[in-house]
C-alpha cells in the first residue's frame, strides 16, 4: 500500500501543474473524526494571506490544518469541557507542526483555552451546510455578548 502511494505521489506530482506534494499527503490522511492537539493563531497573523487566499482575521472562525482539506467545515469539540466551535479550514499550518488544528483567537475562546494556549480536542468534519449554520448561529450569539466576555 505504501508503495502504491509513493507511486501515486509521484506521478502526480509530475503530470499536474500547480498541484503541491504537500496537498497530495494531507488528502490522504483526511478522515471523518480524529482526536488531537489545537492551538490558535498568533496576533501577528492578522491581516496576512492564508493558503486559499483570504485575508486573516482572527475575529472570524476559520482555522488551519496539514490533515483537513482546505475549504471544509469542522465541528471542534474541547475534550476537557465539552465546548463546541464551528470552523471553515482556509489555512496550512507550517510544515513540521504536528497538532491537528490551529484555531482564529474567537474559536480558541468559545472553546475556553485562549489563556492556556492549547487543548486536547476531537474534530468532526461536517456538511458545508451544518458548518455554515453553526458560523451564523456563533456570530448572532456573539453579538449579544459584551467584548470583554469573548
Amino acid at each position: 500500500m505504501c508503495m502504491r502511494r509513493v507511486l501515486l505521489f509521484t506521478f502526480l506530482s509530475f503530470s499536474i501543474p500547480g498541484l503541491k506534494a504537500q496537498d497530495i499527503q494531507r488528502q490522504v490522511t483526511v478522515s471523518e473524526s480524529e482526536k488531537g492537539v489545537a492551538s490558535y493563531y498568533h496576533d501577528k497573523f492578522e491581516g496576512r494571506k492564508t493558503s486559499t487566499g483570504d485575508v486573516f482575521d482572527n475575529d472570524k472562525f476559520t482555522a488551519a490544518s496539514n490533515k483537513i482539506k482546505l475549504g471544509s467545515y469542522v465541528k471542534v469539540t474541547n475534550i476537557s469541557n465539552g465546548e463546541v466551535v464551528y470552523v471553515k479550514i482556509n489555512d496550512r499550518m507550517a510544515a513540521g507542526n504536528k497538532r491537528l488544528i490551529d484555531l482564529a483567537s474567537i474559536a480558541a475562546k468559545k472553546l475556553d483555552f485562549h489563556k492556556k494556549g492549547i487543548t486536547k480536542v476531537k474534530v468532526d468534519i461536517v456538511s458545508e451546510d451544518e458548518g455554515r449554520s453553526g458560523i451564523l448561529a456563533q456570530r448572532i450569539f456573539d453579538a449579544h455578548l459584551p467584548k470583554n466576555e469573548l
